[in-house]
């Protein structure tokens, strides 16, 4: 399910109303709403992906550009800056030990740390909008979920990307096609494939945590650390079944 585009306070407050609803929907039939990101283990699970657009005195700077498929240099810094906070992301935008259940190669998710246009196998997929209608073009972060709380991803995702676009940076070559079918030297990196290697990965990132502030940084990997462990054991369909019914 997709909705309008929005600010990014106004994008989570969306996130939240549309997850409501359903749920209040589903209650009314008499069903049952299940947000968890695995609900059979092996198998494709929930996600919720992100969509964004960079935008300046009108103009949206995905698109009509002469870099990477349309890119304006200020959009392609800021995606890039993106591209490289994602395994720290994982931290805020897979924050369940189930999350690693859904983040599999070949199933849609963006397990690998790459980007590519119209790319549904990469991590960052972009999207370059109708032709003639630069103002269309918009990125997609595939790899989160609805365990994690709209408000920290849209303010996390927002601070990668500025920190990418105050250091120039720019994207690496794209990936055409599902990275899982490349050879090892042409594979992109793969993304945490665990809650405990996502959240190694976030401590180390400095700029969440100047974006966070320490107590929210810190109070972040205690709940993270303290959810692998309570989870440490248990086969993967055990995971599934205890965490799909609390999102």
């Amino acid at each position: 399910m997709s909705v309008a585009p929005a600010a990014p306070v106004r994008a989570a407050d969306l996130v939240v109303l549309v997850q409501e609803t359903i749920r209040a929907v589903t209650v009314r039939y008499g069903w049952e709403t299940n947000f968890g990101p695995s609900v059979l283990a092996g198998q494709v699970g929930n996600g919720r992906h992100l969509h964004l657009s960079l935008w300046r005195d009108g103009v949206n700077l995905c698109g009509g550009g002469e870099g990477p498929s349309g890119l304006r240099p200020e959009a392609e810094s800021f995606l890039a800056g993106i591209l490289g906070e994602l395994p720290a992301l994982l931290a805020i935008g897979a924050p369940s030990p189930a999350s690693y259940l859904r983040l599999a190669p070949s199933r849609w998710t963006g397990a690998f740390q790459c980007w590519g246009p119209e790319n549904r196998e990469a991590a960052l997929r972009l999207i370059p909008g109708a032709p003639g209608r630069a103002e269309t073009a918009n990125a997609e972060v595939k790899c989160l979920d609805a365990a994690a709380s709209p408000y920290l991803v849209a303010g996390a995702v927002l601070a990668a990307g500025l920190g990418g676009l105050e250091r120039g940076e720019r994207l690496p070559a794209a990936t055409a096609g599902d990275p899982a079918d490349l050879g090892e030297e042409q594979r992109p990196a793969r993304l945490p494939s665990s809650l405990t290697e996502a959240v190694a990965r976030f401590q180390q990132s400095e700029v969440l945590r100047a974006a966070l502030g320490d107590p929210l940084f810190e109070a972040i990997v205690e709940v993270r650390e303290a959810e692998a462990a309570l989870f440490a054991g248990y086969s993967p369909q055990a995971l599934a079944n205890a965490t799909r019914r609390a999102y």
